[in-house]
């Protein structure tokens, strides 16, 4: 029999003398993921674990409470992009307590002219709401009337030449 292949990487390994039982490679990147995966399964199915590393959380917040405010400061890029997925988590949360509604009461017409529209609209299970074609129709900014046509609304393609 060969030697074991890692269940992360793929590759083959050889088991520790210590550990003859071993599923996963020495390479750092593989035993990360082993301890998050453990790390994961064990705050799931063990309620004990899970109430030790809330509590270490809470501690160590107590010990360091203006550690979050300062790191924000140092660090817009990062906060901008947690904010970012923050709303596509949001949007994602309200879409999925929408997944039952068999009512077309989103969709009537109502005096906030306030619409169900979006990507994630469509795969809404058991939502039996009728569908709808939306134009959006925008008006030219002010200043921006005599401005020359590009090529892309000339049908041959080419900018039209001026008269001489």
């Amino acid at each position: 029999m060969g030697e074991p292949r890692c269940r992360y990487c793929q590759k083959s390994f050889r088991p520790s003398k210590f550990q003859p039982r071993q599923t996963v490679c020495s390479e750092a990147d593989c035993q990360q993921r082993r301890s998050s995966d453990y790390h994961k399964e064990k705050i799931a199915s063990d309620p004990e674990y899970r109430q030790v590393c809330q509590d270490s959380s809470r501690k160590w917040r107590a010990a360091h409470p203006g550690y979050w405010k300062q790191y924000r400061e140092g660090h817009p890029t990062s906060t901008q992009q947690n904010r970012e997925q923050q709303k596509a988590r949001d949007r994602k949360q309200r879409i999925c307590r929408l997944a039952n509604n068999t009512s077309a009461l989103d969709l009537k017409h109502s005096a906030a002219q306030v619409w169900l529209v979006g990507p994630g609209t469509r795969d809404l299970a058991n939502n039996n709401s009728a569908s709808a074609q939306i134009w959006v129709i925008e008006t030219l900014p002010p200043g921006r009337a005599g401005a020359a046509p590009s090529c892309k609304q000339h049908s041959s393609g080419a900018a039209a030449t001026p008269a001489a």
